[in-house]
């Protein structure tokens, strides 16, 4: 369980005893202050026998017999001086305006704290307990009730005097009394009672479980939840009471409500007093334990419970011991549990202390968190509540844990959390960094530096360069690679690197540091010249980026040595600032390059680089054959004799063919393919591209005498020459390879040729059928003649006005119409009559297709 700490607020001389911590996980659910102020004046001269609290202010009673009224923070606001004896009960109505008070010597005074009204009496017996109505302020609601060997209701009557009537007795002293709405719950010898005021009722009798107890030295506690639920303690046992409705049909004799007892359970110790707690209940009890050493029985320290009520038994949620003052002299009657429903706020008074007991709110929970180095969570909780909080700030809160981390050595972490604690506070940030530094952590910490809002102090951000310049190139070409060069003095770092080349010239992470350095600070000549010497990728974004062009003209070559495709397209797509005539100067010495160049450059445009098609002749043969002939078949301006007589040099059969043929020399390529390349199908093929029959001739003449040739014609000559001249000039008795399948070929080949004819004439047919049908279709079909209509002769309506009168007109085909009288008739040639119109403009003669008469 834990172990509340009482604050200290009194004088020295008024020392308590500390409360025991018990190293515990669980968070405790109330916290603790003593009141202090002018309740210490009050206590160190009297003792406290009982109080009263309302949302405004305190009542507290003295064994003297006085009563004060505090502020909560127990200021003294005013003095009443009642009776010289003890003062046994405070009462107190809702608004705060009228307070009751009874005390040993039987004194009972209401009087309204604000107003002259007062009502006083004298008993001849001691009055124990005195409760106004909550609603006393209202003229109908002037009662009170008091209680010592009877329960007395007070009213006020006509002419403002009061009258009493008996509620109880019989049954011993009445020890405790609570009034809510309008009920009575009173507590005598015997048990709890509850009287309904309105039907001038007692409702219920709840008799008390433990009679062993004295009634005077473990007094009953009563508060009520509701309006209707009523919390009985009374020496270990508690019971939950509701008051319900009777039905109608139940009630007979019986009073209208009745009470049902919802929860009964017992507790370790005994019970000094109840409160409610949303659907918890705060218990105050009163300890008693024995001592290893005398084996002799001692009052021990109270504890305050939150404990979950349940039908038959009850959860505990927390439980304090606490500190008060002569807790070590105290009984259970001498300790009281009040509180303050608006505020959730309870009192503990003992005769030499009152104790104030609050729920924890944020600040609560966040210094607990905080105690216990929860500080991710503390940080959490503050920012959910950051509106709600008043003594913990977020940023606080924040270093607090970066501290922590630190102190672990979790140094990545803390460094992390540095970017959403410290946000935007450029000091701070600057302060942190001194303190890695300290540490030697710097690098811990430079991957979250703020590199935008804020900026720190270049000395910063130089000063985690410099660590890492000595420790790891690596990071530092990192941290250069990703910090904006305005955050330091560039000159500073470029001065810096010099110095560690000096000592390990050829590093290459330093030189492309340096390289990078020199672009920050523009000066591109020297950046240029590390990223060639490094051959480094970045060479060509470098160059675009800062329009580099004209630094680079004497610096091809290496360009294309270090990557000649990126080279290339670069200066292809800049021809308006590296000229096509620089580029093939400066690779004059490097003819392989020369040729990836024009090469690219005739993929791109075939006419842009014509001047060096010659060139390229040479070029392509040496360094890439595959694409020779498809450029001397794409290029239309290199010199057809200076091609040839390079690849005949180099025997290039395919090459030396394809001029050949260019220049009209048919015949010598044909017969270079047959000699040279020994290929009758790509002879056949070369024939057939240029359908020439004298080729056919010769090929025929140059295969006659070699059987697989035959072999070949005859397999592919049929579609293109008739076979017929091929297999009259074979001679008798030549041994032909697979003579009979090619004699089959040849026939399926004549046979394919045959039924394709059929087949297109047949579809020609039929293709005139249909149109022919169509044809007759339409000018089968009627053609609309209306008054829009004119004669295409005279341009006068095509119908007459007088539709009475007889008229005849002639429809042609082409839509054209006519008067008859206006038609020109018919010559003797021809019986046919044609639309004059479509006949002149040559469209083709439109025959008659219809005569309208009447």
């Amino acid at each position: 369980m834990a172990e509340a700490e009482e604050q200290e607020t009194g004088s020295l001389e008024e020392s308590t005893d500390e409360s025991e911590e018990e190293e515990s996980e669980e968070e405790p659910k109330l916290k603790y202050e003593r009141l202090s102020n002018g309740v210490t004046e009050i206590l160190q001269k009297d003792a406290a026998s009982c109080m009263t609290v309302h949302d405004k202010f305190l009542a507290l009673g003295t064994h003297y017999g006085k009563v004060y009224l505090l502020d909560v923070q127990g200021n003294i606001t005013q003095k009443f001086d009642v009776s010289p004896v003890k003062i046994n009960q405070i009462s107190l109505d809702e608004s705060g305006e009228h307070m009751g008070v009874c005390s040993e010597d039987g004194k009972v005074q209401v009087f309204g704290l604000y107003s002259g009204e007062e009502f006083h009496e004298t008993f001849d017996c001691p009055i124990k307990i005195i409760a106004v109505h909550p609603h006393f302020v209202r003229s109908s609601c002037k009662q009170f009730v008091t209680g010592g060997k009877k329960l007395l209701l007070f009213e006020r009557s006509w002419m403002n005097r009061w009258k009493s009537a008996i509620l109880h007795e019989g049954e011993g002293n009445i020890r405790s009394v609570k009034w809510r709405g309008h009920l009575i719950a009173w507590a005598n010898n015997m048990g709890v009672k509850i009287f309904d005021i309105i039907s001038k009722q007692r409702i219920t009798n709840v008799p008390r479980d433990d009679i062993s107890l004295r009634p005077d030295m473990y007094p009953c506690s009563l508060c009520w939840k509701d309006n209707v639920t009523l919390i009985i303690g009374w020496g270990t046992s508690v019971k939950i009471c509701s008051v319900k409705e009777r039905h109608a049909s139940e009630m007979r004799d019986l009073p209208s409500r009745y009470v049902e007892i919802v929860s009964q359970f017992e507790t370790e110790f005994y019970i000094s007093g109840l409160a409610p707690l949303c659907d918890q209940l705060v218990v105050l009890s009163y300890v008693k334990e024995i001592s290893e050493k005398t084996e002799r029985e001692y009052c021990a320290r109270p504890r305050l419970d939150i404990i979950q009520p349940l039908s038959e038994t009850c959860e505990e949620i927390s439980s304090d011991a606490l500190t008060v003052r002569g807790f070590q002299e105290n009984e259970c009657r001498d300790y009281h549990l009040e509180y303050s429903e608006g505020e959730s706020l309870f009192y503990i008074v003992s005769p030499r202390d009152v104790v104030v007991a609050k729920e924890r709110d944020q600040d609560d929970h966040i210094d607990w968190l905080l105690e216990k180095k929860k500080y991710e969570e503390a940080l959490m909780a503050a920012e959910i509540s950051q509106k709600n909080i008043k003594r913990h700030k977020i940023l606080d809160i924040g270093l607090a844990y970066i501290n922590h981390l630190v102190e672990k050595g979790d140094y990545d972490i803390a460094a992390r959390k540095c970017q959403k604690i410290l946000g935007k506070n450029a000091a701070l940030w600057e302060y942190e960094v001194y303190k890695f530094k300290e540490i030697g952590q710097l690098k811990a910490i430079s991957p979250y530096l703020p590199r935008g809002d804020p900026v720190l102090k270049p000395l910063i951000y130089e000063m985690i360069l410099h660590e890492f310049l000595e420790s790891d190139y690596e990071g530092f070409a990192t941290l250069i690679r990703e910090w904006p060069g305005d955050l330091y003095n560039n000159s500073v770092i470029v001065q810096a690197v010099r110095d560690h080349l000096k000592k390990d010239s050829q590093n290459k992470t330093l030189l492309k540091t340096l390289a990078e350095l020199y672009t920050y600070d523009k000066n591109y000549g020297n950046a240029l010249e590390i990223y060639l010497t490094l051959r480094h990728k970045d060479v060509f974004q470098l160059i675009h980026k800062h329009n580099l062009f004209s630094s680079i003209k004497d610096k091809i070559v290496l360009l294309m040595d270090f990557d000649s495709e990126k080279a290339v397209d670069m200066l292809l797509d800049n021809e308006d600032k590296i000229s096509i005539k620089k580029v093939v100067e400066e690779l004059e010495d490097r003819p392989e390059l020369q040729h990836v160049y024009l090469h690219k450059l005739f993929k791109r445009d075939h006419h842009k680089g014509q001047r060096y098609h010659e060139k390229q002749i040479s070029l392509y043969a040496e360094y890439d054959r595959p694409n020779l002939l498809p450029f001397l078949r794409d290029s239309t301006h290199c010199p057809l004799e200076k091609a040839l007589e390079i690849c005949q040099q180099r025997n290039f059969v395919e090459e030396t063919v394809y001029l050949l043929s260019r220049m009209g020399n048919s015949r010598s390529a044909l017969k270079m393919i047959m000699e040279e390349l020994h290929d009758v199908d790509k002879a056949i093929e070369f024939a057939k591209e240029q359908d020439d029959g004298e080729l056919w001739e010769d090929l025929i003449l140059y295969s006659i005498d070699k059987p697989p040739f035959i072999t070949g014609l005859l397999n592919n000559i049929g579609t293109h020459v008739d076979p017929i001249l091929l297999i009259h000039r074979i001679k008798e008795g030549m041994e032909i390879p697979n003579l009979r399948d090619s004699l089959v070929k040849i026939l399926q080949d004549y046979n394919l040729q045959i039924l394709l004819r059929e087949g297109c004439k047949k579809i020609l047919v039929a293709d005139s059928l249909s149109l022919l049908k169509k044809m007759h279709r339409t000018q089968m079909k009627g053609v609309l003649v209306d008054e829009e209509n004119i004669c295409e002769s005279c341009l006068s309506p095509i119908l007459p006005s007088d539709a009475a009168k007889p008229f005849s007109v002639v429809v042609f085909h082409c839509r054209h119409m006519f008067h008859k009288e206006c038609l020109p008739m018919p010559s003797m040639n021809s019986a046919a009559q044609f639309c004059n119109i479509c006949s002149a403009k040559n469209r083709g003669p439109g025959s008659a297709i219809l005569e309208m008469k009447k």
